[in-house]
């Protein structure tokens, strides 16, 4: 589908060509951005409300700055459609998120306008510190370095470090907009949020203020004194005023605003002056996600992703079936802790900021005392489950997997070392579709597996998903004294009559799903329904592979495996993980310490990086599709093996 840009957006293929343009033009040029992104998403879909709401900002910032050489970083990256748009990708933008496309997130090697690679939060700062700090050491010291950062992203404990760094560095370039809209995915939580509404809402504060900034826009370029005085008087007046305002200048961060982030004109007004001030600082903006787009500003979570829909009358598109479809995993999790803590009263829920991503927010509308949302901040999300498991309490962890590389320490030290028996609930574990390599989930079993204190485990399906949790809530598992690691993949599973009641099942044993007399296929977790289908294919060709499905692959089921290394001398593991670490280097490690020599082929993420795309494209291309994986068997069963 052909969409054609707006009369002066369609002239704008970089932002040398923006800085063209007359300044009494942005707000039309802020406006065909918007509509553009509009049209863009509604059709070919992508994360939405997001770059909605910096519109204002990314056309005033690529205006005043001189980017590429100015360094831009956008934290995440969900907001930067406008930036991609307004830096040499238009033509290409309807293959955002697409297999073989342009990335949905800024990405370093896609252009040089994307000076870092983003999609987990809070690591903005930190990257444009370091940029700045570079750019002294290399003499550069009027380059101007720019962070653009949400109040979502600044409630993890990674910027909170790099402020506090930037603060001790006088001569660092760097300028920190703070992008203030009360939302991440869902809306914001903790004492951060209260300080900046209390820094928004202060009438006495904004008015005098004011009144402090035109005399800094007037004084600005005339020298050091000049600045210092204004600083002192403006200091005084935020102190006397305000009594929580000195969070950003307690960490010696100049701090401007708050000021409207969709009022174009003054963003840029204040940006240039900006620009002549040394040192590091803040700019607090308050914008309004999903701005411009009544439906999304109304429901900004709703939108933050909504997939395709109709620009006009709202109304999101969703598939129509003629028979029950099996529910997302995530579902699953979130009725099936709601359903174990009516039971069990030592039962809490946690997560970092993904309430409706992970479907706890299930659990925390029906018992709102017992589920906890806090914030991004996943180092803490972990350490504060262990000080809750320290005093009895049942505790479900629940962080997708790509994200738990964040608290990996905490892991280690606070949980694992203490024996303290938390239930992690990893979502999206494997391939996490069109968000990319920042968010595939390939590496939690290598990465879990060789921590002591740890049993792993990942369900073929739905009914496996709620008997895993059951089982590890009961007293007896509470007991072992070890962690608990559930992995489970994004999106749907098989199973349409999926609440079956719940059975106990036995730590570290696996299941024969399938016999057979060629080739033994070992699988773990939601990937082993592939095998089902390869089975099903060999059997029509003669092809009779046998089938076993781990289920655990820390503990590993030896009697299973011993049965299947006495049996067959060719065998294939399968996981969406990484095959370097995962379960088919446990299964080569059960193979060798046990003396067993078999022609063993491992199927999984390979060492690199894969990009974005459907998850049966890159399953597909990683050759653990169905067709893959009865492929590999082909292979496999006509090479000759000799034993020795």
């Amino acid at each position: 589908m052909l969409i054609t840009p707006g009369e002066i957006l369609k002239n704008i293929n970089y932002p040398a060509d923006l800085r063209k343009i007359d300044r009494t033009k942005l707000p039309q040029v802020a406006d065909e951005l918007r509509q553009y992104i509009i049209d863009m998403v509604s059709v070919y879909g992508g994360h939405f409300s997001s770059s909605l709401g910096v519109v204002e900002l990314t056309v005033a910032l690529h205006y005043v700055f001189n980017t590429p050489d100015d360094q831009l970083v956008w934290d995440v990256g969900h907001q930067a459609y406008g930036h991609k748009l307004l830096t040499g990708r238009r033509a290409d933008f309807h293959t955002n998120r697409v297999y073989g496309g342009i990335s949905g997130f800024p990405k370093r090697k896609e252009s040089e306008y994307d000076t870092f690679g983003v999609g987990h939060s809070s690591t903005s700062i930190s990257a444009a510190l370091g940029m700045a700090v570079a750019s002294n050491i290399n003499g550069e010291t009027q380059r101007q370095h720019i962070a653009v950062i949400g109040d979502g992203s600044m409630t993890a404990g990674m910027a909170f470090e790099g402020m506090n760094h930037a603060g001790s560095l006088k001569d660092a370039n760097i300028l920190i907009i703070l992008n203030d809209n009360c939302m991440a995915i869902d809306p914001n939580v903790g004492a951060l949020k209260e300080y900046l509404t209390d820094i928004t809402t202060s009438k006495t504060y904004n008015i005098v203020k004011d009144d402090v900034w035109q005399l800094l826009g007037k004084m600005s370029h005339f020298g050091k004194s000049a600045r210092k005085i204004v600083a002192k008087v403006e200091n005084a007046m935020k102190g006397a005023l305000l009594s929580q305002s000195n969070f950003f200048e307690a960490l010696n961060l100049r701090y401007f605003g708050p000021i409207d982030g969709h009022d174009i004109d003054h963003l840029v007004s204040v940006l240039e002056d900006l620009k002549h001030i040394p040192g590091p600082k803040i700019l607090h903006c308050l914008t309004v996600k999903g701005k411009g787009y009544a439906p999304a500003e109304k429901d900004q979570t709703k939108w933050h992703a909504p997939g395709l829909f109709d620009k006009v009358t709202g109304v999101i598109q969703k598939k129509v079936y003629d028979k029950p479809m099996p529910p997302k995993y995530q579902d699953v999790f979130g009725n099936t802790i709601v359903e174990l803590a009516e039971k069990n009263d030592k039962i809490v829920g946690i997560t970092p900021a993904m309430p409706s991503g992970s479907s706890l927010n299930i659990m925390m509308k029906a018992m709102p005392d017992r589920a906890f949302d806090v914030g991004i901040a996943e180092q803490h999300a972990v350490t504060f489950s262990a000080g809750m498991a320290t005093q009895g309490s049942v505790v479900y962890c629940n962080i997708y997997s790509s994200f738990m590389q964040r608290a990996y320490d905490q892991v280690i030290h606070d949980v694992c070392l203490q024996q303290l028996p938390v239930i992690f609930c990893l979502d999206r574990a494997g391939f996490a579709g069109a968000d990319g390599p920042t968010h595939h989930g390939a590496y939690d079993i290598a990465y879990m597996r060789c921590i002591p204190n740890m049993v792993i485990a990942s369900p073929m399906n739905e009914e496996e998903l709620r008997n895993m949790m059951f089982t590890f809530q009961l007293d007896e598992s509470q007991k072992l004294k070890t962690a608990f690691t559930i992995r489970y993949p994004r999106g749907e599973g098989v199973m349409p009559d999926w609440k079956r009641p719940l059975q106990k099942l036995e730590i570290g044993k696996g299941q024969k799903i399938k016999d057979g007399e060629d080739v033994a296929i070992l699988t773990i977790g939601h990937i082993g329904n592939y095998a089902v289908k390869a089975c099903e294919m060999l059997e029509k060709e003669g092809i009779n592979a046998a089938h076993y499905d781990l289920r655990f692959v820390k503990p590993l089921d030896e009697e299973l495996l011993h049965e299947v290394f006495q049996k067959f001398n060719k065998v294939i593991t399968v996981e969406d993980g990484c095959v370097q670490g995962g379960m088919g280097s446990a299964v080569l490690e059960f193979m060798s310490d046990n003396g067993y020599a078999a022609k063993l082929k491992r199927l999984g993420i390979p060492d690199r990086i894969v990009e974005h795309g459907e998850q049966i494209e890159l399953q597909h291309e990683c050759g653990f599709d169905p067709e893959g994986i009865a492929e590999a068997v082909r292979q496999l069963k006509s090479t000759e093996v000799f034993v020795f």
